[in-house]
């Protein structure tokens, strides 16, 4: 009787292995997400060229890329300009910039995701290893991701000041209130993943 009872016990974990094994597998499901973000970073990467371009052949007199600057930097309902002004060039700069933060930004999901969530890279001793990487993990990955948004948040508000005269006043106020947001938001998670942390530390001790 006690042999059978160990027969089916083994064949009950087999069960439980296989199916923890099969629904382990499943993370490679998140391979064509993160490849499609890649994709995303070529659109961002092909954008920030189109604009730099525009603006390098507005600062050379390009008539048509000028056109182009122009039209971007106008908000609607403001008056147009009619040259490139300092203004203008400073909208066109921060909004390459807020490129380049969002491109940093899926740099950080694609390969932290992929790091966490999906297989190790094992790049351990690799000369352009991310600093930030050899520590990632959920936590972490989510704290940096809340700084990233406040950075570009940041950005967009900067180009609403510039422009302020082209906004009213409610708008204005509800960008502001919605970067505050973003701004509790990372202090919480950060808050929150500092409590994980000291827990964590504490628990071995006991």
């Amino acid at each position: 009787m006690n042999g059978m009872e160990k027969k089916s016990e083994h064949n009950d974990a087999k069960k439980t292995s296989t199916m923890a094994h099969f629904l382990f597998l499943t993370r490679w499901l998140q391979l064509p997400l993160y490849l499609g973000l890649v994709l995303a970073q070529c659109v961002y990467v092909f954008h920030f060229w189109v604009e730099l371009s525009d603006l390098i052949g507005a600062v050379l007199g390009n008539p048509n890329a000028l056109q182009h600057i122009l039209d971007t930097v106008t908000i609607k309902g403001a008056e147009r300009p009619t040259k490139l002004t300092e203004t203008a060039i400073m909208l066109v700069v921060l909004g390459l910039i807020d490129v380049v933060m969002i491109s940093n930004l899926l740099i950080m999901v694609i390969i932290g995701g992929y790091e966490t969530f999906v297989s190790r890279m094992n790049l351990e001793g690799h000369p352009d290893q991310p600093e930030w990487l050899s520590h990632v993990n959920a936590s972490v990955l989510k704290v940096k991701l809340a700084t990233a948004i406040i950075g570009i948040s940041s950005i967009h508000l900067l180009k609403t000041f510039i422009n302020a005269s082209a906004y009213d006043e409610k708008t204005l106020l509800a960008q502001t209130g919605i970067h505050m947001a973003f701004l509790l938001s990372a202090i919480a998670i950060a808050y929150c993943d500092r409590i994980i942390t000291q827990t964590s530390q504490q628990s071995p001790e006991h």
